[in-house]
């Protein structure tokens, strides 16, 4: 079996209209909950050993700062596929999810992150920002991933339900 993680980039900034929609930065709200799903990580014992990322910098910073907090030492790829992907992309980069990794995390967007988690699950689920699915996979090798709807999502955290 593999756990996955799916986690939406945290909370952005359109602040600054010259900057492109790969460039934005995370407002305040996101600098705060990025972190807080990475202690929810550190606290669930669910640490990844293995971490994507696109490469929009709102998803690359969520990624870093939650990582940071839940004390993970893995690797992290930003792989630019995943910026704005759909459910297929994002599966074809987690089946490179080298072997024995038991656990990964993906970080990317909307609509692709809430889509993934129902084309995995066959669950309909609301994922706003930040938000992080556990999937369990009835799978032995990454490469066996695939959107067939029989994955079991095991939870859903959304930050603002989070005591704190």
């Amino acid at each position: 079996m593999k756990r996955l993680l799916v986690l939406r980039h945290a909370k952005s900034s359109w602040k600054n209209h010259d900057l492109s929609d790969h460039d934005r930065p995370l407002n305040k709200r996101g600098t705060r909950d990025a972190p807080r799903m990475g202690s929810l990580l550190r606290e669930q014992g669910l640490v990844p050993e293995w971490a994507f990322s696109s490469t929009a910098n709102r998803a690359r910073v969520t990624l870093d700062l939650a990582l940071e907090e839940s004390g993970a030492t893995c690797e992290a790829s930003r792989v630019a596929e995943l910026y704005l992907a759909a459910p297929a992309d994002i599966v074809d980069v987690l089946r490179g999810t080298p072997e024995p990794v038991a656990r990964a995390l993906v970080v990317g967007h909307n609509p692709g992150m809430e889509d993934l988690v129902q084309g995995l699950t066959g669950e309909e689920v609301v994922f706003p920002t930040a938000a992080l699915a556990v999937i369990d996979c009835e799978i032995e090798k990454w490469a066996d991933l695939a959107l067939n709807g029989v994955e079991t999502l095991v939870r859903l955290w959304i930050p603002r339900e989070l005591a704190d």
